[in-house]
């Protein structure tokens, strides 16, 4: 009775934590997005001096350069998250929790000789 009552009250705390876990995910990305997006730029005087002083097109090539350079390490990123997410229960044991102390006895029995 009491281990169905725990499992019960695991099971409530698991869904709460997941809530929490998804509501607090969904706060920083309303936060991500509501902020001023000059709050994002680093400001370097030299990058600001030269991407004033010249023309549209350089101006056009620079904003081309970041995205080249920000768009391969975010779509990696994303493929590794997709990855780990789909093959995380790969490696855990259908046996459920296992102790060390389990572990120990389950090997020195197989120790002794027959």
């Amino acid at each position: 009775m009491r281990s169905a009552r725990r499992g019960l009250r695991k099971q409530r705390t698991m869904k709460l934590s997941k809530g929490i876990w998804i509501i607090g995910i969904v706060l920083v990305g309303l936060i991500i997005l509501l902020a001023p997006v000059p709050a994002f730029a680093q400001s370097c005087a030299l990058c600001y001096t030269q991407a004033a002083s010249s023309g549209s097109r350089m101006i056009q090539a620079l904003r081309s350069g970041i995205l080249i350079l920000i768009a391969p390490p975010t779509f990696m990123t994303i493929g590794m998250i997709f990855v780990c997410y789909r093959k995380r229960n790969q490696t855990r044991d259908d046996a459920g929790h296992e102790t060390d102390r389990e572990w120990k006895n389950n090997d020195s029995s197989d120790d002794i000789p027959s």
